[in-house]
């Protein structure tokens, strides 16, 4: 193979994708746990009231349902998607949109759908960064050939690989560059406040079923995930970074198996650069290899976000206003870079390590957490339009009462767990167009 013809070709991709600053959207998916209302256990995919009997009934709404083999594992209704996580955490997307609000309205549409399917069993989505009961050794993992080869790959790797699979959710952000050295100033700016971010959304206050001691558990499970895959990526604030960078990052890591589009196979602990054939591939090929690695900020053909917690309606929705005011206004984006320029990759593993013992007390640079988002929020907050800076208030009145996710639950622990967490679970319509009990205090 010609390496650096594979590295071009991967440059090439991410040069191909770059848009014009009136054409940037921003792309959002959120996932939920499926558990029973009294117990709060999680729902199977199989078998009777199982996650795949809910898709199939949504499918009798509309929603056109994607089998492998005998099992139906995604569906899609217009620009909307439900897709599956490994411990089938269910996933909600939509197309890129302009505005918040288009991408909003389609949540709401989803919810106004699955909510009464769900109700009927007993049964509810809740918004969380980890399970709050059940442990992963007791949820099933889901029917897809790809995630087989993971779980077995993973065997070998990390100690918690197995949980980020079928134990944690998350919401992720996709934004757009428009050069290369747009691309570049997102990137590290994203990459700089990981720590931040996390910890910031950090609702993961159980783990397998026991409250977990420190903070910032899904950031943990990351870090303990596989080192080839996750965490940041290597070079990020080197003088040099770009495109093609990535690109070698990419080629030098195992992309466990592969899809051409025309059949998947198991390819372990080969490297990209021994399987990608920078001659002869298909578009499909090179995308695969792109979503086979889960680092802090992903590059495809957009600039992927995907350090957050799952939380609950309204505040998932802060996320996306707090991501577009700094990356999408370009003085806040050109100020935080500034802020950010001389970083280290060791200052960054810093700051992540104190958030673990610290939380929002954790310290970046020369400022607490807590300071530096409360200045982020800000600037965000500053940086939106009038329709966009009301979906950032959830986020504002949390934090200036000193709070993340972590804390409203550990506030509410007395009650027990289920009242703790009890804001995290999505219910009917309430006040016209909120869901469940999202007021976080």
């Amino acid at each position: 193979m010609d390496y650096n013809k594979q590295i071009r070709e991967i440059a090439d991709y991410f040069k191909k994708h770059e848009k014009a600053e009136k054409d940037f959207k921003i792309g959002v998916e959120l996932e939920h746990f499926v558990v029973d209302k009294n117990t709060l256990q999680t729902i199977s995919y199989y078998g009777e009231g199982g996650v795949e009997e809910t898709l199939k009934e949504l499918g009798k709404q509309g929603w056109h349902g994607e089998y492998e083999g005998d099992y139906l594992l995604s569906l899609s209704k217009g620009e909307k998607v439900i897709t599956l996580e490994p411990g089938s955490q269910l996933e909600f997307s939509t197309r890129p949109k302009k505005n918040i609000k288009d991408i909003e309205k389609e949540y709401v549409e989803f919810l106004e759908e699955i909510i009464p399917i769900l109700d009927r069993k007993n049964q509810s989505l809740i918004a969380i960064g980890y399970h709050p009961v059940t442990k992963i050794d007791q949820i099933k993992l889901l029917p897809k050939k790809r995630y087989d080869y993971m779980f077995k790959y993973f065997k070998t790797k990390g100690s918690h690989a197995h949980n980020m699979m079928k134990g944690t959710a998350s919401v992720q952000v996709a934004i757009d560059y428009k050069s290369e050295e747009d691309y570049i100033k997102k990137f590290k700016v994203a990459n700089a406040l990981s720590p931040l971010l996390y910890i910031m959304f950090d609702s993961g206050y159980y783990f397998e079923g026991k409250r977990w001691d420190r903070y910032g558990l899904r950031a943990y499970i990351w870090e303990n995930c596989d080192r080839d895959r996750s965490g940041i990526v290597e070079g990020t604030f080197d003088e040099d970074f770009g495109y093609e960078k990535y690109a070698e990052y990419i080629l030098n890591r195992p992309p466990i198996f592969m899809d051409d589009g025309k059949k998947t196979y198991y390819t372990g602990h080969k490297l990209a650069k021994e399987i990608f054939d920078p001659e002869s591939y298909s578009i499909q090929e090179l995308e695969h290899i792109l979503t086979m690695f889960f680092p802090d900020v992903r590059t495809k053909e957009y600039v992927e976000i995907r350090m957050m917690d799952a939380v609950p309606y309204p505040l998932n929705f802060s996320i996306v206003a707090l991501l577009k005011g700094i990356f999408y206004d370009e003085k806040n984006l050109n100020e935080i870079y500034e802020y950010i320029r001389d970083l280290r990759m060791e200052d960054v593993l810093r700051a992540k390590d104190s958030i673990f013992e610290k939380g929002l007390e954790g310290e970046f640079k020369d400022v607490s957490i807590y300071e530096l988002g409360s200045k982020i929020i800000k600037m965000a907050k500053d940086g939106l339009d009038s329709d966009d800076k009301k979906y950032i208030l959830p986020l504002e009145s949390m934090f200036n009462e000193r709070k993340n996710p972590y804390r409203v639950i550990e506030e509410k622990e007395r009650l027990g767990r289920k009242e703790s967490v009890n804001w995290c679970i999505l219910n009917h319509l309430i006040g016209g167009n909120r869901y469940g009990r999202t007021k976080c205090n």
